[in-house]
C-alpha cells in the first residue's frame, strides 16, 4: 500500500492530552473549593440576621416559657438545655453549674448561670427530681452549647420525679415552632421597647438596616440590658 502512512494520534498528541488532562485535574478542584467559599459566605451573611429560618427546632422536645428544654430519655433519665432562639440571642457562654449530682431540686429551682464576659443570665430548671449529672463536655468546649445546643450540649440529666404534669404545659412539635416564632417577635419588640435596651447608640447594634435583629444581640449589651432581659422576658411562669 504506498503511499500510505499510519500515524498514532495518541503518540502525536499525547502532550497535548496530558496537558488538558491535567488542566482539569487543576480546574475542577479549584472550582470546588471556590464553590465552597462563596456558599460559606452565603450562610455567614444569612447568620447574621435573628430570623425564624435560623432556628433549629426539634419536634420532639418540650420546651418551656424559660427557653429550656426537656426531653425524656429511654432511660428514665431527662436530659435538660437551652434552646436555639436564647444562644442566638446571647452569642458564646459558658456554663456555671450550681447543682450538684445527688441534688433532689424542684420545677423553678436555679440550675445553672451562663456567662458572657461577666455578663449573667441565671437558668431554672424546667423538671423537678434527682440531679444525675452535669455536661461536663461544656466545661472543656463551651461552644458546644451554641453549635449544638440539643444533642452533646444539654447542660444536665436530671431523673424526674413528676414528668407527666410537670411537662403538660409546654410546647412540642408545631405548638413549639408557632411558639418559637412568636417569642422572636417578643424578643424585638423587647429591644425596641425597653428603655433598658435603648440607651443612646445601641440601636445600630441591636437592628440590621430594615429593622431585622442581629443575631447575637445581647453580646454587645451591657449589665443592664442583660439584668432587663431576665426580669422582663426570660423569668415567666409556666
Amino acid at each position: 500500500m504506498d503511499g500510505f502512512s499510519y500515524s498514532n494520534i495518541f503518540e502525536t498528541k499525547g502532550i497535548e492530552y496530558l496537558a488538558i488532562i491535567t488542566f482539569f485535574a487543576i480546574l475542577i478542584p479549584f472550582w470546588l473549593i471556590l464553590n465552597k467559599q462563596v456558599k460559606r459566605k452565603r450562610v455567614q451573611k444569612l447568620i447574621g440576621t435573628l430570623s425564624p429560618g435560623i432556628l433549629k427546632i426539634p419536634q420532639g422536645l418540650f420546651f418551656s416559657n424559660n427557653h429550656t428544654w426537656t426531653h425524656l430519655e429511654r432511660s428514665g433519665m431527662a436530659k435538660v438545655g437551652l434552646d436555639d432562639l436564647l444562644t442566638h440571642i446571647t452569642g458564646e457562654v459558658n456554663v456555671i453549674n450550681h447543682a450538684k449530682p445527688g441534688d433532689v431540686i424542684s420545677k423553678g429551682d436555679l440550675l445553672a448561670e451562663i456567662d458572657h464576659n461577666g455578663k449573667h443570665l441565671r437558668i431554672y430548671s424546667p423538671v423537678s427530681g434527682e440531679v444525675d449529672c452535669a455536661n461536663s463536655l461544656l466545661q472543656d468546649e463551651p461552644e458546644i452549647l451554641n453549635e449544638d445546643p440539643f444533642r452533646k450540649g444539654w447542660i444536665y440529666q436530671i431523673k424526674p420525679s413528676d414528668w407527666m404534669r410537670e411537662t403538660k404545659s409546654y410546647y412540642l412539635a408545631e405548638n413549639a415552632t408557632k411558639w418559637m416564632s412568636g417569642e422572636l417577635v417578643r424578643f424585638k419588640d423587647f429591644v425596641v421597647n425597653s428603655p433598658a435596651a435603648n440607651p443612646i447608640g445601641t440601636t445600630g447594634i441591636i437592628l440590621q438596616d430594615g429593622g431585622e435583629l442581629r443575631d447575637n444581640t445581647l453580646a454587645e449589651m451591657p449589665d443592664a440590658i442583660w439584668n432587663d432581659f431576665q426580669k422582663n422576658f426570660l423569668n415567666r411562669v409556666d
